[in-house]
């Protein structure tokens, strides 16, 4: 097994990153960046967060004044943010009822407010990544027939999102217009803005009943538009489902560290150790200090805005992942003696 590189060159770094809020059952800032910081990470990915004992909020809907205090603490502990865990495109692309709870914002209103608002945020963190959803299209209908809706929205969002000098990421999940790479592949080349990247994350694959080897075909899918990886992994049930049923994210239970579940990790890090380099390079090109992977465990809990695993699981995961990434031979960013920050 090959020993990690810890390494601070640009490009060719993969940077091990996390949802800091998987950390803190309160979302707690300070608790968040403690255990960040103790785990060795330069970077976290900000999603909700509580500001001495305040109410949660997610970081897009932070005031002015809080968001400053936010800073204040990346500071003291000296992390930075990889990108921001935004909620944008995750509501109704129509206004349809459908069972679901799934909110519907006028498009103006949202294209106006919310996503400036959200790209105001990054930019406040000194991030350049903007996580984001590809919309949810009308529950038991087919995703296919809402793509070119789905791409003109999102063509709007990332015109915005380059006024802002920011990455816009599309993550595959179910449920989503993008629930699978291939679709998520079409979405990418329609738009056609280099301002748009795709965010691979194996368990929301597993979750909607593809094999680890289907996994790994979704991966490829999104290979040439790939900006940066969420790490979660899931074990595939017994009983498949359907590919396009409904998925009930708050019913999911079996979230598993990296390497113990069907997200084809193993076979997707080794693909960027031996034939990555497309992939580092536009990294480099889009201003990044490397490859971002991005724990998001859900070791305790999981749902549709977020999750949780706790310290130990955080650590847990953390751990797995940087031994996964070792036996890919991938060079691993993370802080080291004498402490730069």
């Amino acid at each position: 097994m090959p020993d990690a590189i810890y390494d601070d060159g640009p490009g060719s770094s993969v940077i091990v990153s996390g949802f800091s809020d998987e950390i803190a059952a309160s979302k707690d800032i300070d608790q968040q960046l403690s255990v960040i910081s103790a785990l060795g990470l330069d970077y976290c990915s900000l999603r909700f967060v509580s500001i001495a004992g305040g109410p949660v909020k997610n970081t897009v809907d932070l005031s002015n004044a809080e968001l400053a205090r936010v800073r204040d603490k990346l500071g003291e502990y000296g992390v930075r943010v990889s990108s921001l865990g935004s909620p944008i495109g995750k509501v109704k692309l129509l206004d349809q009822e459908d069972g679901s709870t799934n909110q519907f914002v006028p498009w103006p209103t949202y294209l106006g407010e919310h996503v400036r608002r959200a790209c105001e945020v990054a930019n406040e963190l000194g991030t350049k990544l903007l996580r984001a959803f590809s919309f949810y299209h009308p529950k038991g209908t087919n995703a296919k027939q809402h793509i070119s809706l789905a791409c003109e929205r999102l063509a709007e969002i990332a015109e915005v999102v380059a006024d802002y000098g920011l990455i816009l990421g599309l993550e595959v999940e179910a449920n989503l217009v993008g629930h699978t790479g291939t679709l998520l592949a079409e979405i990418y080349e329609t738009v056609a803005n280099p301002h748009l990247v795709l965010v691979f994350d194996g368990a929301n694959l597993v979750t909607q009943g593809f094999t680890e080897g289907e996994v790994y075909e979704e991966y490829l899918a999104m290979k040439n538009g790939l900006g940066w990886i969420h790490v979660k992994d899931y074990r595939l049930a017994q009983s498949k489902r359907e590919r396009d049923e409904y998925v009930d994210e708050e019913a999911l239970n079996q979230f598993v560290p990296v390497g113990v579940g069907d997200g084809a990790y193993g076979r997707v890090f080794a693909d960027l150790a031996s034939n990555g380099k497309t992939i580092f390079d536009r990294c480099q090109a889009l201003g990044l200090p490397g490859l971002f992977i991005d724990l998001e465990p859900h070791l305790k809990k999981g749902g549709q805005f977020g999750g949780f695993s706790g310290p130990a699981g955080f650590g847990i995961a953390c751990r797995a992942l940087i031994d996964r990434l070792n036996a890919a031979g991938l060079r691993v960013t993370l802080r080291d003696w004498p402490l730069q920050n």
